[in-house]
C-alpha cells in the first residue's frame, strides 16, 4: 500500500517548516501543506472540520473535548507558546498601577474562551486574587467588527459578559475609552499609533515574564496540533508518526538558531538570545510531550474550570491521542 495522502494547516513557523517543505517527511504520507492564520484555521476546524490535519485552539480543544463534540484528536506538539504578561493594555486615566486594580473594570478580550484569555485570567487570579466575574467583559474584533465566540460558552448569570456593538472594535473603544483595558495577543493599533492614555500594564513585560518562569516554570500554552479523529482511527499509526515529524523539525529550527557562523535569523545578537533563553529555560524550552509539559497543561485546565469554561476532572491525558502520551526511546 503507498502513502495516504493528508492535508495538513499550520501558521507559519521556523518549528513546522522543515515538515511544509519536505525536509522532514510523515513516514507514510504524501502531505499537502497549507499556511493560515489561526482565526481561520480555528474557525474551519470547529465549524467544519475539513482539515485532516491542523494547529487548534488548546481552550477550545478542551471545552470540545469534555463536552464530547471534538472531532479532532489532540498531539502534543505545541506549534504556540507565549507569555502573556505583553497582552495586558491599559487606559493610563483609571488608577490601574498593577493588575489588582483591573478588579471592578471593564475590560475587552476577543473571544472570553481564547486561550490567551484564559491564561491572562487565571494570572490575575493566581498572581491577584481577582475572580474572573469581578471584571465585566466586552467581547468583539480587536480591529475588525463582528467577530464572535468560535464555539458556544455558557457562563453562570454572575458573569457580566456582553459583546460590544456592531460597529466597534475593541481598539476603538480603549482609545475613546470605553473600556477601561483590554486584553489580546496582537498589540491594538491605538497603542501602535501612540493614542494618548493607552499603555501596556506591564511596560517591561519580559522582566515580568522571566520572573513568572523562574517562580512556576511555566511557559504557557496557547495552540496544539490535531488530528481528525476519523483518520487516526483507520489510520492509528498517524498520531505518532505526526509527532515525531514535528520534533524533527523544530531539532532542525534549534539548529538555524545555533548558526551563528553566517547568521540565519535576520537578527545579529540571536546567538546570545539563544544562550539566554536556554540558561532559563533549558536546552530545549519549546519542550513537546504530555509529562515534559504537565504543570503547564494541568495550570490551563484548572484556570479553565476556575472560569467556568468546563467543569473539574479534566486531565492532560484526555486531550491527546493515547499512542502520543509515551513514546519509545532507544
Amino acid at each position: 500500500m503507498g502513502n495516504i495522502p493528508i492535508t495538513i494547516a499550520t501558521n507559519d513557523y521556523d518549528r513546522t517548516r522543515a515538515v511544509k517543505d519536505g525536509a522532514v517527511p510523515v513516514d507514510g504520507c504524501d502531505v499537502t501543506y497549507l499556511t493560515m492564520l489561526p482565526e481561520e484555521m480555528f474557525f474551519r476546524a470547529v465549524r467544519y472540520a475539513e482539515l485532516d490535519v491542523t494547529e487548534l485552539s488548546l481552550s477550545t480543544h478542551m471545552l470540545q473535548t469534555q463536552r464530547g463534540d471534538a472531532q479532532y484528536l489532540g498531539i502534543p506538539v505545541f506549534l504556540s507558546r507565549v507569555f502573556r504578561h505583553s497582552g495586558f493594555y491599559i487606559r493610563t486615566d483609571r488608577g490601574i498601577a498593577s493588575g489588582a486594580d483591573l478588579k471592578g473594570k471593564t475590560v475587552g478580550v476577543p473571544e472570553y474562551q481564547m486561550t490567551a484569555a484564559v491564561w491572562q485570567r487565571g494570572l490575575l487570579k493566581d498572581e491577584f486574587g481577582i475572580e474572573p466575574w469581578e471584571i465585566a467583559w466586552r467581547t468583539g474584533g480587536l480591529e475588525e467588527t463582528g467577530r464572535e465566540e468560535r464555539t458556544p460558552i455558557n457562563l453562570p448569570d454572575k458573569y457580566d459578559l456582553q459583546r460590544i456593538g456592531p460597529d466597534q472594535t475593541l481598539s476603538g473603544m480603549l482609545e475613546s475609552g470605553e473600556l477601561d483595558a483590554v486584553i489580546s495577543p496582537p498589540m491594538p493599533s491605538c497603542l501602535q499609533r501612540g493614542a494618548p492614555n493607552v499603555a501596556r500594564l506591564w511596560p517591561e513585560y519580559r522582566t515580568a515574564e522571566q520572573d513568572y518562569f523562574r517562580r512556576t516554570g511555566i511557559f504557557p500554552i496557547m495552540h496544539i496540533l490535531g488530528v481528525k479523529k476519523t483518520l487516526a482511527e483507520k489510520y492509528p499509526w498517524l498520531p505518532v508518526n505526526l509527532y515525531k515529524a514535528y520534533g524533527q523539525a523544530k531539532t532542525l529550527a534549534y539548529k538555524e538558531l545555533e548558526a551563528i557562523g553566517a547568521l540565519k535569523i535576520s537578527l545579529p545578537w540571536v546567538g546570545a538570545e539563544l544562550q539566554e533563553t536556554r540558561a532559563l529555560m533549558g536546552d530545549d524550552p519549546w519542550t513537546y510531550g504530555v509529562d515534559q509539559n504537565r504543570s503547564a497543561l494541568e495550570a490551563l485546565i484548572r484556570y479553565s474550570a476556575e472560569q467556568n469554561l468546563t467543569v473539574p476532572g479534566l486531565k492532560p491525558e484526555d486531550l491527546f491521542a493515547e499512542t502520543t502520551l509515551q513514546t519509545a526511546r532507544s
